[in-house]
């Protein structure tokens, strides 16, 4: 039977939905660090449902996607949790809840009386995004975009400057989508909304438009996008930084510098949690080490360990509503 699990589940929704609290500062750890696990796709869950448990619907959204994301489908646990975030507001949980192949009311056959079905989370959705959209949100145009699949709301969350918009919008056109006259001004156009991206603070919108810039051989800009990139703790920014310093240097025009280089990629060891960056990390390193002394390698330690100190976490940067 679960009937029991779906009301004892209704009652734990009741429980956490609230204002969003306010949190002490060691749920606001708690959270902070299950950010940093989620974002290197590490085990976040004793961390996000400290502060799920206190309210933040932020985490809660959170919790219920690594739930989603671990079982591969909404299981009732991450289903509760995207209601308790959705229900204080969080579009993104309403998002889910209006997507979800699978709903609460599919489970027991019958809705009752105060639980929402995914018809219902959608126009919740609309209602709660309209007056952000009125005003101009780019973030809110983003989600109606991705509720609406309207390639028309994507270009104009992206006209806001809302960089995440601009990235996708870009690589909509790299596949064909919108309608461009002549082939060099969707060329043009995806480099320009890259470039817009990037300077809006997209890491991977920096590093396509790092790629972009060295297929054309502007290499002081793609040196500049690569370094940006690698400074925001984006893991493919820092792996590909440290390896054109310590392997390739002249790709890019860079003066050689194995101590940097093999410090920035032996940051990448700790993304030991998925994405598979270690198995280039664990091929190339190697190869770095070879070429210096003990010296150049305790300088590389001390690099790295400064490095830490002095720029954001390691992150894999998954999209808020990713697969």
């Amino acid at each position: 039977m679960r009937a029991p699990l779906i009301i004892a589940g209704l009652f734990l929704v009741l429980f956490i939905t609230q204002a969003n609290a306010q949190l002490s500062a060691e749920q606001q750890i708690a959270k902070d660090r299950g950010r940093i696990l989620y974002n290197q796709y590490k085990v976040a869950k004793p961390e996000l449902t400290i502060a799920a448990k206190a309210g933040d619907r932020e985490s809660q959204y959170y919790l219920a996607e690594g739930l989603r994301k671990e079982n591969q489908y909404i299981t009732t646990e991450a289903h509760q949790w995207y209601v308790a975030s959705a229900e204080q507001g969080d579009y993104y949980a309403m998002s889910r809840l209006a997507t979800a192949q699978s709903d609460l009311c599919s489970v027991i056959k019958n809705c009752p009386s105060g639980i929402r079905t995914s018809e219902d989370w959608l126009k919740l959705l609309w209602q709660t995004v309209e007056p952000l959209v009125q005003n101009g949100d780019g973030e809110a145009m983003a989600v109606m975009y991705s509720t609406k699949a309207d390639l028309e709301w994507l270009k104009k969350s992206a006209s806001t400057g809302y960089a995440p918009a601009q990235r996708l919008l870009a690589n909509r056109y790299k596949e064909g989508k919108g309608f461009f006259v002549f082939p060099w001004t969707r060329s043009q156009a995806t480099e320009n909304l890259l470039k817009q991206a990037a300077e809006g603070g997209s890491p991977k919108a920096m590093m396509e438009y790092f790629g972009l810039l060295r297929a054309k051989n502007d290499l002081a800009e793609a040196r500049y996008w690569l370094e940006r990139a690698a400074e925001t703790g984006y893991e493919s920014g820092v792996y590909a930084y440290g390896y054109f310093l310590a392997v390739e240097p002249d790709t890019l025009g860079f003066k050689a510098n194995v101590v940097k280089g093999y410090a920035l990629i032996s940051l990448l060891k700790e993304l030991d949690g998925g994405g598979g960056v270690l198995k280039f990390v664990d091929l190339v390193l190697p190869e770095i080490k070879s070429k210096m002394t003990v010296l150049q390698i305790t300088e590389a330690e001390k690099f790295s360990s400064e490095w830490k100190k002095t720029h954001p976490p390691l992150s894999f940067f998954p999209p808020k509503l990713g697969f």
